[in-house]
Protein backbone atom coordinates (compact mmCIF):
# COMPACT_ATOMS: atom_id res chain seq x y z
CA UNK A 1 0.00 0.00 0.00
CA UNK A 2 1.41 3.37 -1.03
CA UNK A 3 0.01 6.45 0.68
CA UNK A 4 0.27 9.91 -0.89
CA UNK A 5 -0.01 12.71 1.67
CA UNK A 6 -0.55 16.25 0.41
CA UNK A 7 1.40 18.63 2.65
CA UNK A 8 1.40 22.43 2.59
CA UNK A 9 2.88 23.20 5.99
CA UNK A 10 -0.47 24.10 7.55
CA UNK A 11 -1.70 22.76 10.88
CA UNK A 12 -4.35 20.83 8.96
CA UNK A 13 -1.79 19.04 6.79
CA UNK A 14 0.26 18.23 9.90
CA UNK A 15 -2.87 16.72 11.45
CA UNK A 16 -3.35 14.63 8.31
CA UNK A 17 0.17 13.21 8.65
CA UNK A 18 -0.37 12.42 12.33
CA UNK A 19 -3.72 10.75 11.62
CA UNK A 20 -2.28 8.66 8.80
CA UNK A 21 0.63 7.51 10.95
CA UNK A 22 -1.67 6.58 13.82
CA UNK A 23 -4.30 4.72 11.81
CA UNK A 24 -2.75 3.41 8.60
CA UNK A 25 -0.11 0.84 7.79
CA UNK A 26 1.71 1.57 4.55
CA UNK A 27 4.52 -0.08 2.67
CA UNK A 28 5.60 3.35 1.50
CA UNK A 29 4.54 6.95 1.97
CA UNK A 30 5.14 9.88 -0.36
CA UNK A 31 4.68 13.40 0.99
CA UNK A 32 3.97 15.86 -1.80
CA UNK A 33 4.07 19.65 -1.73
CA UNK A 34 2.70 21.44 -4.78
CA UNK A 35 4.05 24.87 -5.64
CA UNK A 36 2.83 27.35 -8.21
CA UNK A 37 5.39 28.77 -10.64
CA UNK A 38 5.09 32.50 -11.22
CA UNK A 39 3.65 32.09 -14.71
CA UNK A 40 0.82 29.93 -13.35
CA UNK A 41 0.11 32.54 -10.68
CA UNK A 42 0.08 35.31 -13.30
CA UNK A 43 -2.29 33.35 -15.51
CA UNK A 44 -4.62 32.67 -12.57
CA UNK A 45 -4.44 36.18 -11.07
CA UNK A 46 -3.65 38.29 -14.12
CA UNK A 47 -4.47 41.75 -12.75
CA UNK A 48 -2.76 41.40 -9.37
CA UNK A 49 0.13 39.53 -10.91
CA UNK A 50 1.58 42.40 -12.90
CA UNK A 51 2.91 44.02 -9.73
CA UNK A 52 4.59 40.75 -8.73
CA UNK A 53 6.69 40.19 -11.82
CA UNK A 54 10.13 39.05 -10.75
CA UNK A 55 12.18 35.90 -10.92
CA UNK A 56 10.83 34.16 -7.83
CA UNK A 57 10.63 30.72 -9.43
CA UNK A 58 13.73 29.33 -7.75
CA UNK A 59 12.76 30.80 -4.38
CA UNK A 60 9.32 29.17 -4.55
CA UNK A 61 10.83 25.88 -5.65
CA UNK A 62 13.30 25.94 -2.75
CA UNK A 63 10.54 26.77 -0.26
CA UNK A 64 8.41 23.92 -1.60
CA UNK A 65 11.35 21.53 -1.32
CA UNK A 66 11.92 22.63 2.30
CA UNK A 67 8.23 22.16 3.05
CA UNK A 68 8.14 18.70 1.48
CA UNK A 69 11.27 17.73 3.44
CA UNK A 70 9.61 18.99 6.64
CA UNK A 71 6.48 16.96 5.90
CA UNK A 72 8.52 13.80 5.30
CA UNK A 73 10.40 14.33 8.57
CA UNK A 74 7.08 14.72 10.40
CA UNK A 75 5.79 11.53 8.79
CA UNK A 76 8.89 9.60 9.88
CA UNK A 77 8.69 11.04 13.40
CA UNK A 78 5.03 10.00 13.56
CA UNK A 79 5.98 6.42 12.72
CA UNK A 80 5.44 6.06 8.99
CA UNK A 81 8.06 3.95 7.25
CA UNK A 82 9.78 4.23 3.86
CA UNK A 83 8.91 7.92 3.54
CA UNK A 84 9.98 9.97 0.55
CA UNK A 85 8.99 13.47 -0.51
CA UNK A 86 8.41 15.49 -3.65
CA UNK A 87 8.05 19.17 -4.43
CA UNK A 88 6.05 19.37 -7.65
CA UNK A 89 5.32 22.41 -9.80
CA UNK A 90 1.65 23.07 -10.45
CA UNK A 91 1.02 23.64 -14.14
CA UNK A 92 -2.77 23.65 -14.05
CA UNK A 93 -4.17 23.51 -10.52
CA UNK A 94 -2.98 22.22 -7.17
CA UNK A 95 -5.70 19.59 -6.95
CA UNK A 96 -4.97 18.32 -10.47
CA UNK A 97 -1.28 18.04 -9.67
CA UNK A 98 -2.07 15.95 -6.57
CA UNK A 99 -4.31 13.68 -8.68
CA UNK A 100 -1.59 13.37 -11.34
CA UNK A 101 1.07 12.42 -8.76
CA UNK A 102 -1.30 9.87 -7.22
CA UNK A 103 -1.89 8.38 -10.68
CA UNK A 104 1.83 8.33 -11.44
CA UNK A 105 2.54 6.50 -8.17
CA UNK A 106 -0.58 4.35 -8.42
CA UNK A 107 -1.18 5.40 -4.81
CA UNK A 108 -3.53 3.18 -2.83
CA UNK A 109 -4.79 6.17 -0.84
CA UNK A 110 -4.57 9.96 -0.94
CA UNK A 111 -4.55 11.75 2.43
CA UNK A 112 -5.20 15.48 2.80
CA UNK A 113 -6.16 17.84 5.55
CA UNK A 114 -9.20 20.06 5.33
CA UNK A 115 -9.25 23.69 6.24
CA UNK A 116 -12.88 23.31 7.27
CA UNK A 117 -14.07 26.42 5.46
CA UNK A 118 -17.67 27.38 6.00
CA UNK A 119 -19.89 26.13 3.20
CA UNK A 120 -20.28 29.52 1.49
CA UNK A 121 -16.54 30.28 1.60
CA UNK A 122 -15.76 26.79 0.34
CA UNK A 123 -18.06 27.29 -2.65
CA UNK A 124 -16.53 30.68 -3.43
CA UNK A 125 -12.89 29.70 -2.91
CA UNK A 126 -13.03 26.08 -3.92
CA UNK A 127 -11.44 23.31 -1.94
CA UNK A 128 -8.36 21.35 -2.94
CA UNK A 129 -9.49 18.32 -0.94
CA UNK A 130 -12.99 18.48 -2.45
CA UNK A 131 -11.63 18.65 -6.00
CA UNK A 132 -9.21 15.78 -5.36
CA UNK A 133 -12.06 13.73 -3.89
CA UNK A 134 -14.20 14.22 -6.99
CA UNK A 135 -11.46 13.76 -9.58
CA UNK A 136 -9.14 11.10 -8.19
CA UNK A 137 -10.42 7.67 -9.04
CA UNK A 138 -8.95 6.10 -5.95
CA UNK A 139 -9.67 6.07 -2.20
CA UNK A 140 -9.13 9.30 -0.31
CA UNK A 141 -9.01 10.27 3.35
CA UNK A 142 -9.77 13.87 4.29
CA UNK A 143 -8.76 14.63 7.87
CA UNK A 144 -10.94 17.37 9.41
CA UNK A 145 -9.45 20.28 11.35
CA UNK A 146 -8.54 19.71 14.97
CA UNK A 147 -11.11 21.25 17.31
CA UNK A 148 -9.68 23.72 19.80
Amino acid sequence: MTILIAYDGSADSKSAIEFAAKHLAAESTVVVTVWEPLLVQLRRHAIAGFALISDQGEEWKELAEQQATEGAALARAAGLLDVTHRAVADNESIWQTIVDVADELDASLIVTGSRGLAEVRSVLLGSVSNHVLHHAHRPMLIVPPVKN
